[in-house]
């Protein structure tokens, strides 16, 4: 029987909804063999999923690492890497300390602009590292969007958008070299999201490939069928 495998996961350690423990819970329920839990620019939801790894379950540890190319931003889904490896260590501590910091200033603009939203009830729905999605968990709960996906738009936090700010971003080349030194394994995540927004060309894959990029991810949610055939 062929495994039923997730790779790619999130939890309440990043931006995801569930916590670990649960989450692994719910996988095995699911019926999956393996699962990956890839909190962005974290390895803090490890220890929690482990100890609550039901039987017949694997974990694969990784972290999903926020990245840049040519001015687009890109992430880089890191596998089986020590994290306690001195420059990936570093590099993670300084994305997660800028992420916090950008979803700070974004609540304080809601918050001056008279929306309701307020940085302290952004943290409480967050719970572990607040992102994005916390801010537009407390646009819905305003009543001023009616759905998560409503508050990434140019009115609100969207890319670009009125309430949006920049984040910091590893250079996708030094990642992939961080993650190779900690003893990892690179897979590009979503290449071909372009409902995302902006999408790199075969040049910077063939750029990441010969930096040790190991793979491309193809089986994802944003992918249009076509994408996966080219992938």
């Amino acid at each position: 029987m062929t495994p039923r495998i997730d790779l790619h996961t999130h939890s309440t350690a990043s931006d995801g909804t569930t916590p670990p423990d649960v989450l692994v819970r719910q996988a095995r329920a699911a019926g999956l063999d393996v699962v990956a839990l890839t909190d962005h620019d974290t390895t803090g939801g490890w220890a929690a999923a482990a100890e609550a790894l039901p039987a017949g379950l694997s974990l694969v540890r990784g972290a999903e690492i926020s990245c840049v190319r040519g001015g687009i931003s890109l992430h880089l889904l890191a596998y089986l890497f020590d994290p306690d490896e001195p420059a990936l260590a570093t590099a993670l501590q300084e994305l997660r300390g800028s992420r916090v910091g950008r979803a700070e200033t974004m609540a304080r603009m809601l918050e001056a602009d008279g929306t309701g939203v307020t940085w302290e009830r952004v943290q409480e729905l967050a719970g572990g590292t607040v992102g994005r999605p916390h801010l537009a968990a407390a646009l819905v709960e305003q009543g001023h969007v009616a759905s998560i996906a409503d508050a990434f738009t140019p009115d609100w936090i969207g890319e670009h958008g009125r309430y949006w700010v920049a984040k910091t971003e590893l250079d996708v080349l030094d990642a992939i070299r961080l993650v190779r030194g900690a003893g990892g394994v690179s897979i590009f995540a979503h290449p071909a999201a372009s409902s995302r927004g902006r999408t790199v060309g075969v040049d910077v894959i063939a750029d990441m490939a010969a930096a040790g990029l190991a793979g491309l991810e193809v089986d994802h949610v944003d992918h249009e069928k076509s994408a996966r055939a080219a992938l």
